[in-house]
Parts: C-alpha cells; structure tokens; sequence
C-alpha cells in the first residue's frame, strides 16, 4: 500500500478543501477499492460480528423542529442564493457540498458572519429539542455529536454540566467511568480506535454534515457490536434532531441512500423550481 501513510493517500484519494473548513477530506478515487483490496487479498481475514453476537441494530428516533419565522426567512433566502450559484456553475460542480454550509448552520441556530469566524446566533430549536431529550434520559450519559465550533459554545453555554471530547485522555476515561452525564464530540474526534461504549449507549445528532464515514465511525463507538463485547445488554438509542424542510433533511437522506451529494441537491432544486 506504500511505505508511508502521504503515499497511500496521494496513491488512492483525491484531497478536497472545503471553503471555511479547517480539515481535509479524503475521497477515494473510483478504482482504489478494487486495488486496495486485491492489495490485501492475501494477507488479511475479515470477520462480521454479527455472524458472533446476536446484535440488533440501533433504534434510531428523527425529531423534527421547526425554525421561528425569522430564521426561516433567513434559511429561504440563503438556500435560493445557494442553488443560483450551483445553477450557473453547473450541479455537478466540485464544491457542491461545501456551497450548503450557509443552509447548515442556519439549520444548528448559528452562523458565521466573516473570515474571522465571528458569528451571530439565529435560534434556540435544536437545544430546545436536545433539552428535552437529556431531560426523557433521566440522568442517562448522552454522547451529543456537533458539526460547527459555534455549536460548540453554544451547546457549552445552554447545557453547563456537559463537558467536550478534548485531547486530554482523562476526559474520555472519565465519560467511560460515567462521570460525564453530556458529552459533546465532533465526529472528526471520535473516530477509528476511541472505545466509548462504556460510557453509555445514547447519541444525539445535533447538527449534520455529508461526511458518511463519519457519521457511521461516532456511531460505532458507542454502537450495538461495542456494547455487546464490553457485556453490555442494552439497545443503542440515536436521535437525529431535524430542521424542518431544511438542507438537515437532504444529509439525511445521503446517510440513509448513500446517493451523490450532486444528486439530492439536483432533486432539490427541482422541487424549488430553480431547474
């Protein structure tokens, strides 16, 4: 696969920036499965759990909220502007992803207002909605997955007893000891290796992003194959809480179809009448 990690991603994925985002997303060329595999055709076994445990899958529960009339309109001009832009460039413009960040974070109650990264809250709906999901777990650990860093404070300030998923090791040993009752990771933080399952069996999507891997690796720390080999006989519970009829929706619906991005934005602008 190569002697160094640079040339196995150099080799197989193609780097993509997303404007006002601080990390890199690597995306597999079309042939680098196939390759990777016969790679390691003759050196690696795979096994499925499932064929070990007796595993359900995770109940999974959408909570829709509604954004207030002014956010709404906020959220109405932006998504028209955003697919303008994709309109004259074209839908299956590179960059189509990074073009719904605005819709986003109007969607989480928050948006940044310039290159400094200030940024200026729209509405309290999804912390309304996570507050009454911490209150139905009656003291329950709730491992709450955020997007933007102004979620972050957000979600710091309304919820005071919650801590962040930080560098410091103490912090996830303290959530396995069940020290934390809310823990707020970004997805990009709780991915391949952390073992969180011990901690609790409850995750909250507060806000959402296209990154699929993502999504699937936060739920596989805490998820039904984690739980059961820490002997822990309890169903996982992840709640997704939704903007109504906002770009919150179409991410859904990537992580359910695992449809192009291109393509639900495509889908959508029918539907407005932009095409």
């Amino acid at each position: 696969l190569g002697r160094t990690y640079g040339a196995f991603t150099s080799r197989w994925f193609n780097s993509i920036q997303f404007p006002g985002q601080s990390w890199t997303k690597l995306e597999p060329f079309a042939h680098s499965q196939d390759e990777i595999q016969r790679a390691l055709a003759d050196v690696t076994i795979s096994l499925d759990a499932a064929d070990w445990f007796d595993i359900q899958e995770p109940i999974h529960n959408v909570i829709r909220v509604d954004m207030p009339p002014k956010a709404r309109q906020q959220y109405r001009e932006m998504e028209k502007e955003m697919f303008l832009e994709l309109n004259g460039e074209g839908i299956e413009a590179p960059n189509a992803a990074a073009k719904t960040v605005k819709c986003l974070q109007i969607a989480s109650g928050a948006v940044y207002t310039d290159d400094a990264r200030s940024w200026s809250e729209l509405h309290d709906a999804k912390l309304q909605a996570l507050d009454s999901i911490l209150t139905e777990a009656a003291g329950a650990p709730v491992l709450v997955a955020y997007h933007w860093k102004h979620d972050l404070v957000r979600l710091l300030k309304a919820f005071p007893r919650g801590r962040h998923l930080d560098q410091d090791p103490q912090t996830l040993r303290d959530w396995n000891a069940g020290k934390i009752p809310v823990l707020f990771a970004h997805p990009a933080s709780a991915g391949h290796g952390l073992n969180m399952q011990d901690g609790g069996n409850i995750l909250v999507f507060f806000s959402h992003w296209w990154d699929l891997e993502q999504y699937q690796q936060i739920i596989e720390r805490i998820g039904p194959t984690r739980q059961i080999q820490a002997g822990h006989n309890r169903p996982v519970f992840i709640h997704h809480i939704i903007a109504a009829d906002t770009m919150d929706e179409m991410v859904m619906e990537r992580r359910n179809s695992k449809r192009t991005v291109q393509d639900i934005l495509l889908d959508a602008m029918k539907k407005r009448g932009v095409l």
